[in-house]
């Protein structure tokens, strides 16, 4: 109870941290990160770099279209002086002959642009999944070496979005954001140098409304950006109510408290809704603005390249291929709105993701691992050697304790809530290591262990049993290879709960959904058991196990246990006084300490701390066993 209260604490702060972590915004760019982001395109390479060509070619080809049709008008619709262009060879006298050449070029042109397009974004499409998809198995199998203490103080919803959300924000930024913003800019560069060519004071001209667009572009992005920040921020509140008021909906509907629960919703909600609305009322404000302006440039055109052609100094060739090219020019900064804020998520995203990749993890196995031969192991020896143990800083949870378990023995674990039963247990697991002291199985320190090697020794049944969705079999097997059909059904055989199974319509094969809803709990605890005892585990921890259990399963669960204590070392964590009465040895913890070690007469007859608990907890219970014997 010590390490939930515990782990409570740190959820709660990191609850509010997760929503002022979404609130984070960061740079637009930040070269660090995207050097770590580029890392995981270089596996693709030689696909990157064809997608890379066959943009710059596409920009390349945008400037083609307004170019062929200068060269139509001034060539052949209207006859004037001219300056001569590299086609004028290859093009014929001719007219009609002439503007089906043109004709021709241009369709030409607009299938390479498909063409180059379709191969663009099909293969950067591909390497951005692809990417992250390693992305994403990297943070998998990150999270699984994390150790316990890490989930104790995050929330299971951040990391939930860190896998998905973040990562899908990042694939956005390699198929869409990062691609089109160099696309833009080769585009914005083949165009500026075509028109500079062709009239460097019409140019000029068609220019001078880009002061203009740089000062909307920045009070746009600018109020966008906090649009952005309080999106993200609702959209954290949205999911942490949900997966809280989802999971507790029992809760909430026992305690009447559906209105609240969609109240303090519709606040989140409206929230959300709030920072959208503005969000659209920017972007509706900023598109017509930039709508007008490159209207402004075009007609700066026509005024300016008029008066230039009535002086016969400009062509109208010119003069409509400038109007294309202006057209052309203004739509990327359009998106650039787009572009920046996909940018900037992807920063975000990126520093929350490497932030995860970066926690240290503080329990793995060392370079020289040590795995003991079951032949020169003791068999199952647990000791604590002056162990001291705090979740927090100095707040002790475990004192100076010093306890030795021989091959074979139960010891039976007891305390009042928060005296360290369950935190005891998870030390010879190494799901924590110990600040002071030494825990040894088999007379090695569990720090020199090979981590898989350690807890392969090791069967826990907890008070609140895990089941995966899956089939019965699956969560009892878990994946070990070694486990065969026989050995699940001799475990359940074993346990004495067959019949439980065989009524079941599936059977071994029942379908298993999440969290096993679709078993009670004391079923859930059986196949708990039977998962344990399948394993064959060497040393068994069982943390209050059979209290969620009826009472006849209870009776019947008792005889497998004797069977499965048998030869094993045994760690029983049990307010029931039938499982503690069978223990060869009761150690009472009390305040992180061992107060009291001894069998159940013994303990009874120094009238302690054991004794107090014994009047209190269990003397009514012995009474109702008698009774039942």
């Amino acid at each position: 109870m010590t390490r939930l209260a515990g782990a409570q604490a740190g959820k709660s702060g990191s609850g509010k941290g997760g929503h002022h972590e979404e609130e984070i915004l960061g740079k637009a760019y930040d070269s660090r990160l995207m050097r770590r982001l580029l890392r995981y395109l270089l596996p693709y390479r030689t696909t990157v770099l064809i997608a890379s060509g066959a943009m710059i070619f596409h920009s390349l080809l945008q400037v083609v279209g307004p170019f062929l049709t200068k060269v139509a008008v001034d060539r052949y619709l209207v006859a004037t002086e001219r300056q001569p262009t590299f086609l004028d060879p290859f093009l014929s006298a001719d007219p009609w002959t002439g503007l089906a050449q043109i004709t021709g070029l241009y369709l030409l042109a607009l299938a390479a642009l498909f063409a180059l397009e379709y191969a663009q974004t099909y293969t950067m499409q591909m390497v951005g999944q692809r990417a992250m998809y390693d992305l994403r198995m990297e943070l998998f199998g990150h999270l699984h070496r994390l150790p316990v203490q890490f989930y104790d103080r995050n929330p299971v919803g951040r990391l939930l979005t860190r896998v998905t959300s973040d990562v899908d924000v990042l694939n956005e930024m390699f198929t869409s954001g990062v691609v089109a913003v160099f696309g833009d800019f080769f585009s914005l560069l083949f165009i500026l140098v075509v028109m500079l060519q062709l009239s460097a004071p019409l140019a000029l001209v068609t220019f001078a409304v880009l002061p203009l667009i740089a000062l909307a572009t920045s009070l746009f992005r600018r109020r966008v950006r906090d649009c952005y920040r309080r999106i993200r921020t609702a959209i954290a509140r949205i999911n942490a109510h949900l997966q809280e008021h989802v999971t507790g909906m029992s809760v909430v509907q026992l305690f009447n408290r559906e209105q609240k629960s969609f109240a303090e919703f519709d606040e989140i909600n409206r929230a959300h809704q709030r920072a959208f609305l503005d969000s659209i009322f920017a972007h509706s404000l900023f598109y017509p603005t930039i709508e007008v302006l490159s209207s402004v440039a075009i007609a700066s055109i026509l005024w300016y390249g008029g008066l230039r052609v009535a002086e016969g100094t400009l062509t109208i060739g010119i003069v409509v291929a400038f109007i294309q090219y202006a057209q052309r020019f203004f739509r990327p900064i359009q998106d650039l709105s787009e572009k920046y804020n996909i940018l900037q998520g992807a920063m975000a995203s990126s520093e929350r993701i490497f932030k995860l990749l970066d926690t240290p993890v503080a329990i793995e196995s060392p370079a020289d691992a040590v795995v003991p031969a079951p032949e020169t192991s003791q068999g199952g020896r647990i000791e604590f050697r002056d162990v001291w143990f705090a979740y927090n800083d100095d707040d002790w949870v475990l004192q100076d304790i010093s306890l030795t378990i021989e091959p074979g023995e139960t010891v039976a674990v007891v305390g009042h809530t928060g005296a360290g039963k369950t935190t005891l247990t998870s030390l010879p697991l190494r799901f924590y290591d110990v600040q002071q002291g030494q825990v040894l199985v088999d007379g090695v320190d569990v720090r020199r262990w090979d981590l898989t090697a350690l807890r392969k020794r090791f069967g826990v049944v907890l008070q609140d049993p895990f089941l995966f969705a899956g089939t019965i079999e699956s969560n009892i097997r878990l994946g070990t290879e070694h486990i065969s059909q026989e050995d699940v059904e001799e475990a359940i055989e074993e346990l004495r709960v067959g019949d439980f199974i065989r009524s079941l319509p599936g059977g071994y094969q029942e379908e298993v959904r999440e969290r096993g809803t679709t078993l009670s709990v004391g079923q859930k605890q059986l196949i708990s058991f039977a998962r344990a005892l399948a394993h064959n585990p060497q040393i068994l921890i069982l943390d209050e196990a059979t209290s969620s259990v009826d009472t006849e399963t209870e009776f019947r669960v008792r005889e497998a246990l004797g069977r499965m204590v048998g030869g094993r070392t045994s760690i029983i964590i049990a307010h029931r006084l039938s499982t503690i009465q069978r223990a060869d040895r009761i150690v009472v913890l009390h305040k992180g300490r061992v107060r009291e070690v001894g069998s159940h007469q013994e303990l009874l007859a120094q009238r302690g701390i054991y004794w107090k608990l014994y009047q209190l907890q269990y003397k009514d219970q012995e009474v109702g066993v008698g009774g039942n014997d």
